[in-house]
């Protein structure tokens, strides 16, 4: 597939898009513009930031997670109902 094919492509499939859906496209795609090309942003994080990341992976691999939908329903119900 050429750039023009590709562009022709993404412009189709953008055009179906409706509502959320394609608000967030949108805004991953700008994010993705406008991000940096260096990946080496983790180095830009402070220690506490890093650890904090790692400690949050580390819950993950041991089973610890929680749903997202779980996560932000208790906190509407906690700040939202308070």
């Amino acid at each position: 597939m050429n750039a023009a094919e590709i562009k022709l492509d993404l412009f189709r499939k953008l055009d179906n898009l409706k509502g959320n859906t394609l608000e967030e496209a949108y805004g991953l795609l700008i994010n993705l513009i406008n991000s940096k090309k260096d990946i080496n942003e983790w180095g830009d994080l402070t220690n506490a930031q890093q650890n904090a990341i790692l400690f949050g992976i580390k819950q993950l691999d041991e089973g610890k997670g929680r749903v997202h939908n779980d996560v932000i329903s208790d906190l509407r119900k906690k700040f939202l109902d308070a």
